[in-house]
């Protein structure tokens, strides 16, 4: 980070803060609770050699330092809370204890979708921990006019933004004086931070990197994965040289050596997601990423056969609806794999990852695919969705949702993320800096667009036969069904209402008395032109019409969308999961 990456200028009002709400009584808690399942994913360690699993030991050691940094980074008071609840030994606490772990943290997503503090905290704000607590985005955009030179720095996706307020200039300058090889790794940033320091003045703005704003726990990590390297390199030299990468791009705040030996490494069986990429806790500017570390075991079999049916790409993407094209590489890094742990913004139901994010680096080395395994095909998480789907849809078509649909979905969704637009006619990014907060809402919807239009070529290709493909459509129907009303501040279940919304209106959908129908014959039609609205707002990068285009399909008319959610709830078992691991004695 150069010197104008710390500045800022510009006068910011604060407000007075309100006192937190109460904690939640029993009946509250167990509201939720009795909506909970919980899944134990018990993964064979058996073929790991001893030196795997020493560096897996250590991984989920830098794992449990990630769940930390992730927790205090979306709630300033959220160790603090934990720390208190691990003391008590009363019912109510143990039922607090198990939805602080649920929602990882003290902000509970309740049954009406409503975000609330279960705890003595306060109420979540949309910038989360990384900018200053319950700053606006009217606040930053201010400054931003004023000097846009600081987009780069305040905006960066691994930079944490702060008042220049006395306190926190002499922290982070006491940070960089205890740790001078992270002070090296960054030059000019002491200079910029002792100028301000001269004349603190909270209502200024600068920011500094992760790698500063967390330095005890990056050092920490980076020790631990330099330990975690030794253990494994014997036998995976490339896994242990990803490793010791990926560590020194904690320190350095630039993660390009770290993705580029992942993306291409061709390791033994252990794999790692280690670091902050995703931007969905960002709800201010989509900008800022999270921490998150996921352990896996390679199931080599499934990986064989998957990589023969992923041939030709360059093709699909030439078949999308926009212009111009852009070359791909059939040679994408993909893997079927069984979770060990998740930790941080990793740990949920997620079925799949693709990474790294940032164009340049995807440009570079591409983009690696984790297919989770032992959550795509979870009977519980299936047995769970087959209730939803036979609450609405009308009979004829019930039998039509099968187990590979779910999985093909997926895995088509994450090489979508692959293919189409991936800059903006300005050459920004559709991930997060076009379309702001909306980018990934939109970016998820083309990829769910993509696994089901591209459906039609690969049936073609003989990748699906008719039973799959069906079981493929119904599965993107099932993916739309909304048990409540999404908040806008929900990107996944955003664009799964918009997709429902199109669906009805191009009559793909039809709402009967009997429930759901389903017009296959138009699925190639509607999906294909819903896809190439979406492909030409990210390439126009047009913020006020992307504003525009979600807020006409995000629409809830309580006669189609409220009666569908209530035959939903009233089927649904379970509303919320709650994944343990064994591997980490749960």
């Amino acid at each position: 980070m150069n010197r104008a990456a710390a500045a800022l200028v510009l006068m910011l009002s604060t407000s007075p803060e309100a006192a937190p709400p109460s904690a939640w009584t029993e009946n509250h808690t167990r509201e939720i609770l009795e909506k909970t399942q919980t899944i134990r994913l018990d993964t064979d360690l058996s073929p790991l050699s001893a030196g795997e699993r020493a560096a897996l030991a250590k991984l989920l050691e830098v794992g449990a330092i990630f769940q930390d940094l992730y927790e205090e980074s979306r709630h300033p008071k959220a160790l603090e809370l934990r720390q208190k609840l691990d003391a008590q030994k009363t019912p109510l606490a143990e039922q607090q204890r198990t939805l602080y772990r649920l929602f990882q943290g003290p902000i509970a997503n309740t049954l009406q979708n409503e975000r609330m503090p279960f705890l003595a905290a306060d109420p979540v704000v949309p910038g989360k921990n990384v900018y200053p607590w319950g700053i606006t985005k009217a606040q930053v955009q201010a400054v931003l006019e004023k000097h846009p030179s600081l987009q780069a720095s305040l905006l960066a996706p691994r930079t944490a933004v702060r008042r220049a307020d006395a306190t926190s200039l002499r922290q982070d300058l006491g940070t960089l004086e205890r740790y001078p090889v992270i002070a090296g790794l960054h030059p000019g940033l002491s200079e910029t931070l002792r100028a301000l320091a001269k004349k603190p003045d909270p209502a200024l703005l600068y920011a500094v990197p992760y790698a500063v704003a967390y330095a005890p726990r990056m050092v920490k990590a980076h020790g631990l994965l330099w330990d975690a390297a030794s253990a494994v390199e014997a036998e995976d030299a490339e896994f242990a040289g990803y490793l010791r990468n990926r560590a020194r791009d904690l320190l350095s705040n630039d993660y390009e050596s770290g993705d580029a030996s992942w993306v291409r490494g061709r390791f033994r069986r252990l794999n790692a997601q280690i670091g902050s990429y995703e931007v969905y806790d960002d709800e201010l500017f989509g900008a800022k990423t999270f921490y998150s570390l996921s352990v896996l075991i390679r199931d080599d079999a499934a990986t064989a056969k998957l990589e023969k049916g992923l041939q030709g790409l360059q093709a699909l993407e030439d078949s999308l609806p926009y212009t111009p094209h852009k070359t791909v590489s059939s040679d994408i890094p993909v893997g079927v794999y069984n979770v060990v742990a998740d930790f941080a913004q990793a740990r949920s139901t997620n079925t799949a990852t693709i990474l790294p994010n940032e164009p340049l680096h995807a440009r570079r080395y591409g983009r690696t695919i984790l297919l989770r395994s032992n959550i795509m095909k979870n009977p519980n998480l299936f047995s769970n969705g087959r209730t939803v789907w036979e609450a609405v849809v009308a009979e004829p078509f019930r039998a039509h949702l099968g187990p590979s649909g779910g999985f093909n979905r997926t895995l088509w969704h994450e090489v979508g993320h692959y293919l189409g637009v991936d800059q903006d006619v300005k050459g920004r990014s559709v991930n997060s800096d076009a379309l702001e907060e909306n980018s990934s809402a939109l970016e998820e919807m083309k990829s769910d667009l993509v696994s089901l239009y591209i459906g039609k070529q690969l049936r073609e290709r003989g990748f699906y036969d008719d039973t799959t493909l069906r079981e493929l459509y119904a599965s993107g129907i099932l993916r739309v069904l909304q048990v409540v009303r999404p908040r806008r501040d929900q990107p996944y279940q955003t664009m799964q209402l918009m997709q429902l919304n199109y669906f009805l209106d191009q009559g793909l959908l039809e709402l009967r008395p009997d429930g759901l129908h389903i017009h296959y014959e138009k699925y190639p039609e509607v999906v294909g032109s819903l896809l190439r609205e979406v492909l030409a707002l990210q390439r126009a990068g047009d913020k006020p019409a992307s504003d525009r285009f979600i807020e006409r399909y995000t629409r809830w008319d309580e006669a189609v969308h409220g009666v569908l959610a209530t035959r939903m709830r009233a089927q649904q078992k379970y509303r919320y999961t709650l994944v343990n691991y064994s591997a980490l004695g749960e």
